[in-house]
């Protein structure tokens, strides 16, 4: 037997249909001077360069290579708004991946979509706890049986695992998504996810049970549940992950985090590559025999071209001598490779798939007189969060009353909002293909007000975490007509401390007992993350041939092309909510 064993390994995750390369931006000192540097890094024929590279390395070392997705392919751009999903199954054939992890953005519109990527793709999806047991086995869109899903064995209780040839051993690939999957998602109701750690934890004793001790987890849980299961769960050799959209790597210097690449828990390194296939992880990895991780060297890498804008920190333009040092250091990083890329893959994206896009792309709408800054959650710099989700509520409150006049308020999340908005024009393939993907319908809803408060505290407390159980930051609530009070350190069900609602031209409390008329997307109406109160409601009513973004691209096309900085300067009022 032998003493080392020898890996390299290419990941990526949460791509969500970007193919071609995303904007970046990057922060560098020069002189005591912190300067801007834009530029457009990653896309998929990029990573399919660096792939392959990777790979033919690992040949010429005798290195067995892996290339692992962490799952959230789906969703995001124009692309999967225009071919669902057909587009993101052959551009991955074509990158070879040796697995993908399920993830919840896969589960969006329930069953069928995924299987639809399954009948397509040339490579293994990994749901190791994702039980079909119960999935009716003669409806459309069925998953169980398919022969490219690794899902739960209840015979076994454990996951469906990928084995591979290891040098004189093998070595085993669980894929875990989120047991928490309903919260965030609509998987089809005879489907279900059963406990991450649990199923993990029987997986890798009935692998070690065969001798198998190499062991590689495929996580959709986030960094924070990646962390916990490394520490609950003995005998993971690596954990490659997604969901969190986390970028590991020693990259302060260029403006970017500071988390360490292969954070080691309970021997056992964890590892994220950002999102949006800006960038990719390379890694060499040593093991000894009993699976344990010796050697790890690796990181995550941009892949930039040299069209880089440079600017002050304040946004003014850089002399040409400052530019090209600043274009010189930022190559120089060690995390910094150029734009090389595949021609293969690259000719299949511009040909088959970006001339559908073009159209949407020329649909001007308005004119943006300056940044508006999206973050799902207040901080200092943002105290009032976001800047475009109460305007997408707004959109939603103004869509509803065309159909019901006495409407009283619109609630939206913050995940419900993808991009910050540009200066510049605003394109319909904006709205609909990056600020709001998801063509989700809006619904009417008549609701007692003690369930609105239930319903902010609750999401407000997923956002945050500070509920037993957090669904992630996107939760946070933005809404339009309400304004609120929260205070975090109060009990439980006492964290809303005000709360007042715009009616007949003024603020006034909303009182717990009357009924109010809301309206919400259909995602967070059936109770998603933290908005379970929602469905206390006296009655719901789809609001027929109305999306989220065709309600904010209809009041974009009636007030965008009159916006001016005056009103836009109203956000801030509109965030407290008007």
């Amino acid at each position: 037997m032998k003493q080392r064993y020898t890996l390299t390994l290419a990941h990526i995750n949460d791509t969500h249909s970007n193919f071609e390369p995303s904007p970046v931006q990057f922060s560098l000192e020069n002189q005591q001077q912190i300067y801007t540097l834009e530029a457009h890094s990653g896309g998929y024929a990029r990573l399919g360069y660096q792939i392959e590279q990777a790979r033919q390395q690992a040949i010429a070392k005798q290195s067995p290579f892996l290339f692992l997705h962490g799952g959230d392919s789906f969703q995001g751009t124009l692309y999967f708004r225009e071919f669902k999903g057909a587009a993101n199954a052959h551009l991955l054939n074509l990158l070879k991946p040796d697995a993908m992890v399920l993830g919840n953005h896969e589960v969006d519109a329930g069953n069928s979509p995924v299987q639809a990527f399954l009948n397509r793709i040339d490579f293994p999806v990994l749901a190791g706890n994702m039980d079909l047991s119960q999935e009716d086995r003669h409806k459309a869109g069925r998953l169980y049986g398919h022969p490219m899903l690794y899902d739960f064995d209840d015979s076994t209780e454990t996951a469906k695992v990928l084995i591979k040839p290891f040098h004189d051993t093998k070595i085993a690939i669980i894929g875990i998504t989120l047991d928490q999957m309903r919260l965030i998602a609509r998987p089809d109701p005879d489907t279900h996810f059963v406990n991450a750690i649990e199923t993990t934890q029987r997986t890798i004793q009935r692998l070690q049970q065969q001798g198998i001790y190499h062991i590689v987890v495929l996580s959709h849980l986030g960094l924070d549940q990646d962390r916990e299961l490394a520490s609950k769960v003995d005998g993971i050799s690596l954990i490659v992950g997604g969901h969190s959209h986390t970028l590991q790597g020693e990259l302060s210097d260029i403006g970017w985090s500071n988390i360490p690449y292969a954070e080691t828990i309970n021997s056992t390194p964890i590892l994220h590559a950002g999102k949006y296939a800006e960038t990719i992880g390379l890694a060499d990895i040593c093991f000894d025999q009993n699976g344990n991780v010796i050697e790890l060297l690796g990181n995550n890498y941009f892949m930039i071209d040299d069209q880089i804008t440079v600017t002050t920190k304040e946004g003014n333009t850089t002399d040409s001598t400052t530019a090209a040092k600043l274009v010189t250091q930022l190559f120089a990083h060690p995390c910094i490779k150029d734009a090389q890329y595949d021609e293969v893959i690259h000719s299949v994206i511009h040909t088959q798939y970006r001339p559908s896009l073009d159209a949407i792309e020329n649909q001007i709408l308005a004119h943006i007189p300056r940044d508006f800054v999206h973050t799902r959650l207040p901080s200092k710099h943002l105290p009032h969060g976001s800047e475009i989700a109460p305007w997408v509520s707004r959109s939603m409150y103004k869509a509803a009353k065309n159909i019901e006049p006495a409407i009283d308020f619109a609630l939206h999340n913050a995940g419900g909002v993808r991009q910050s908005l540009h200066k510049g024009q605003l394109s319909l393939a904006d709205v609909v293909g990056r600020i709001l993907p998801f063509e989700l319908p809006l619904t009417l809803y008549k609701i007692q007000g003690k369930y609105v408060i239930e319903a902010l505290e609750s999401s407000i407390n997923s956002a945050t975490n500070n509920g037993i159980m957090g669904t992630g930051a996107g939760s946070f609530p933005y809404p339009y007509g309400l304004r609120y009070f929260y205070d975090g350190k109060q009990a439980k069900g006492l964290r809303i401390t005000q709360i007042e609602i715009y009616k007949q031209d003024q603020w006034q409390p909303l009182q717990p007992n009357q009924l109010y008329l809301g309206v919400s997307s259909s995602y967070t109406a059936a109770g998603k993350e933290g908005y379970g109160a929602l469905l206390h409601a006296h009655w719901q009513q789809p609001i027929n041939n109305q999306t989220l973004p065709e309600a904010f691209i209809d009041f974009v096309s009636q007030h965008g092309r009159v916006i001016d900085g005056l009103l836009f300067a109203n956000v801030n009022y509109i965030s407290h909510h008007d």
